[in-house]
């Protein structure tokens, strides 16, 4: 059986923005029912959404899977909390840097990857203070001022 081959590709773009990313790590999502298909129908969201520790186990929080439309029964809440997959040496190095460093994960993007799973790719990140923000406008101003071939 062939596997489908539109690329599904949601993004969380305000965390680039909030966000100073430190490092970068890919984790598989335990997903119930039909919520494979509506992610493959690309109804899914990445906004206000972070990953949080529960008894040594990673979750992601507010990530919003629409209710597959044809789902007749076993329909899950959409906003549930969803358990991420990454092997033990990752999930410890995380968890110490969460609780000791003071810094928070957060999902980047979520797509199907080639065998067909759901992956979520998550960063460790620092907040970003304001004055930050706004040197970052900056430079995505001046960037795209040299694409145009404008004097900045």
């Amino acid at each position: 059986m062939k596997k489908s081959t539109a690329k599904i590709d949601i993004r969380n773009r305000r965390a680039g923005f909030d966000y100073e990313f430190l490092e970068n790590y890919t984790a598989g999502v335990v997903l119930a029912g039909t919520e494979i298909k509506s992610i493959r129908a690309g109804k899914a969201s990445l906004a206000d959404t972070y990953c949080y520790f529960n008894r040594g186990e990673l979750y992601v929080r507010n990530m919003h899977v629409a209710e597959y439309f044809w789902a007749s029964f076993n329909r899950k809440d959409p906003k549930r909390d969803r358990k991420l997959l990454l092997n033990r040496k990752e999930l410890n190095k995380l968890e110490r840097a969460v609780k000791e460093k003071g810094l928070t994960i957060v999902p980047t993007r979520l797509f199907i990857s080639e065998n067909g799973y759901a992956k979520l790719n998550i960063a460790l990140a620092k907040g970003k203070k304001e004055y930050d923000k706004r040197e970052s406008i900056k430079d995505k101003d001046r960037r795209r001022a040299e694409q145009r071939g404008d004097d900045y």
